[in-house]
C-alpha cells in the first residue's frame, strides 16, 4: 500500500489524538485499528511497514495509514511522534495521497495543528475535529517533491509574490528549479494556460480587486499589478475585463477600504 483515499467533505471525529514515545521498551510494534485512521508526524529515523510495503521515516515526515491495515514499526532508540486517531465520515471529496511523505515546510504548521488537538482532546472534540481537518487538507495540497505539480505550484508561488516585478519565463523557471522550455510544457499540461497568460490573469485579478476594494490611485495600481504604463494599464484592462479603470472603480463597492 503507496497510496491511500481520503473523503474531506466533512470534518473528522477524533477518537484520540497525543504524544506517542517508542523505542525504549521494545525496537518491533505491531498493530491494527481496525475502525480508525491513523495520522503520525516523526520526529525521528525509522522503518514503517503496512500491509507489507516497507516505507523509510525521517523526521519531518508523515504516515496516514487507514482502518484496517496492519502496521509494523521498526525503532532506532527512542522515537517520539505525533498523533492522532480519527473517523472519516466520507462524501464527495476525495483526495488520492501517499502513504508516507515529506511535510517540507509546513511540517511546522501541520505540527501547531496537531498540538491543538491533542490539547482540545478529550474536552473539546469540535475543535480537535477541526484541527485534525485542517491537517489532512494540508496533507492533500502538499506537492510532491520533483513532481510536475511541486513545479507549477513552484512557479506560481514566485509569480504571486512579485507581480509589481518585470517578470520572464526564464527567470520564473529558474526560481522553480527547471528550464525554460521544460516550465512551459509543465504549466501549459497542469494549467491549460500559458505561463504569460497565467502571469496576465493574475495581475487583472489584483488590478480589479485593487479597483474596487481600496482607494489606491491608478498609476499606483498600475505599478502594483506590474503594468506601470497608464495607457497599456488601460487598454489590457479594457480588453481583458470589459472597461476603463476608472469604469471598473465606479461599478465597485461604495465605501471602499483604503
Amino acid at each position: 500500500m503507496r497510496q491511500v483515499t481520503i473523503a474531506l467533505s466533512d470534518p473528522p471525529a477524533v477518537a484520540g489524538a497525543g504524544v506517542g514515545v517508542h523505542g525504549v521498551v521494545r525496537d518491533h510494534d505491531v498493530f491494527r485499528l481496525p475502525d480508525l485512521w491513523q495520522l503520525h508526524l516523526y520526529g525521528y529515523a525509522a522503518e514503517l511497514v503496512v500491509d507489507g510495503v516497507v516505507h523509510a521515516i525521517k523526521p519531518g515526515h508523515l504516515s496516514l495509514i487507514p482502518p484496517g491495515a496492519e502496521v509494523h514499526y521498526h525503532y532506532r532508540g527512542r522515537s517520539e511522534h505525533l498523533y492522532a486517531h480519527f473517523r472519516l465520515p466520507g462524501g464527495d471529496e476525495r483526495r488520492v495521497v501517499p502513504v508516507m511523505r515529506d511535510a517540507g515546510d509546513q511540517a511546522p504548521l501541520i505540527a501547531a495543528s496537531l498540538r491543538q488537538a491533542i490539547a482540545a482532546v478529550p474536552d473539546t472534540r469540535a475543535r480537535a475535529s477541526a484541527e485534525v481537518w485542517t491537517v489532512l487538507w494540508r496533507i492533500a495540497n502538499l506537492p510532491v517533491a520533483g513532481s510536475a505539480h511541486a513545479v507549477v505550484a513552484a512557479a506560481m508561488e514566485y509569480i504571486d509574490a512579485d507581480l509589481a516585478a518585470p517578470l520572464t519565463v526564464p527567470g520564473i523557471a529558474r526560481a522553480a528549479g527547471v528550464s525554460h522550455n521544460h516550465l512551459t510544457r509543465l504549466f501549459r499540461a497542469q494549467t491549460g494556460h500559458t505561463v504569460v497568460a497565467y502571469i496576465r490573469r493574475r495581475r487583472l485579478s489584483r488590478a480589479l480587486h485593487l479597483l474596487r476594494e481600496s482607494t489606491l490611485a491608478i498609476p499606483a495600481i498600475a505599478a502594483a499589478v506590474g503594468i506601470p504604463d497608464l495607457q497599456a494599464f488601460n487598454k489590457v484592462c479594457r480588453r481583458e475585463l470589459g472597461a476603463s479603470p476608472r469604469a471598473l472603480r465606479a461599478s465597485g463597492p461604495d465605501q471602499r477600504r483604503g
